[in-house]
């Protein structure tokens, strides 16, 4: 099995971000110069998926323009000769063609995923959270698409979360494979969604990045809703455990949170000081700072 597919549900309301996202999609806030939602694309992109399917809500067209033909503001560089500028909007537009399908209710990450089963079908497909920007050097998905062809099941990606943090996430239960990708993949036994510290049944959070079975669908439409009335996809990959074997992988790479406050502001200027055209003179202000 081949993973061509990749799901990015993005009907989400970014209340955390509000007023910024009143008018517009939390997806598209820049990260320096470019869109969150668009670190995702190209990771998927690199991975070697070759159609994207954007699971979208009401105030979502904003996504939809981002990555589709600009042939006014094209015209208007071409005829002010704003040739680099012309090829990065040009670039975004050629990327790749996309499928959108509205999630007409917010009502949670397992139904936006079941939202998108007719657009992928019977085959494995990848799910990307567009909020966990993951700056590395071989692209994280990737990485997991290697595993997927050994494993030939449902893989998803892990970090380890060192003390209470643990709770803020979906955590696994786990066993070593030993002998290979160098220690980093586990089988996966249980799950337990954002436990007590002392509850956690290890210290490996579970990431925005998933490989799933079609399998997953069938699961999703016979599990009930779960915390906050809302269809968890924690809860369908407990399900689909029960029928297949799940692997996580801890992947290499720095992870960002950029539905965070302090987590977007910290990827701006990480993603800002590795810039040729800004690293420098970011580092300097930054060193000119009078902090307490």
């Amino acid at each position: 099995m081949k993973v061509c597919k990749a799901v990015f549900p993005a009907a989400g309301l970014g209340t955390r971000f509000l007023p910024a996202t009143k008018a517009q999609p939390k997806e598209m806030l820049p990260l320096v110069d470019k869109p969150i939602i668009q670190y995702g694309v190209e990771e998927a992109l690199a991975a070697g998926c070759d159609q994207i399917i954007m699971v979208t809500g009401r105030g979502k067209t904003a996504i939809e323009d981002h990555f589709d033909t600009s042939f006014e503001l094209e015209r208007i560089l071409e005829e002010k000769k704003k040739t680099d500028l012309l090829k990065v909007v040009r670039q975004i537009s050629d990327m790749i063609h996309l499928a959108y399908v509205r999630q007409k209710e917010a009502l949670g990450l397992g139904h936006a995923v079941l939202t998108a089963r007719e657009l992928v079908g019977n085959e494995p497909f990848a799910v990307l959270l567009a909020d966990d920007v993951i700056d590395a050097e071989t692209p994280v998905l990737k990485q997991m698409m290697r595993v997927f062809e050994q494993v030939q099941c449902s893989v998803v990606a892990t970090q380890i979360v060192e003390g209470a943090a643990i709770s803020a996430y979906g955590v696994l239960d786990v066993k070593p494979v030993e002998g290979h990708f160098g220690g980093r993949l586990y089988e996966v036994l249980n799950m337990v969604e954002k436990p007590k510290f002392e509850d956690a049944p290890s210290n490996l959070a579970i990431i925005g990045r998933y490989i799933l079975t079609p399998a997953i669908f069938d699961i999703l439409t016979k599990t009930g809703t779960g915390a906050g009335g809302e269809l968890q996809l924690t809860d369908g990959l407990r399900g689909l455990l029960k029928k297949e074997k799940m692997y996580a992988y801890v992947y290499e790479g720095r992870r960002h949170d950029t539905g965070d406050k302090l987590g977007f502001l910290k990827a701006t200027v990480e993603f800002a000081l590795k810039r040729e055209d800004l690293g420098g003179p970011l580092r300097e202000y930054l060193r000119g700072l009078k902090l307490d």
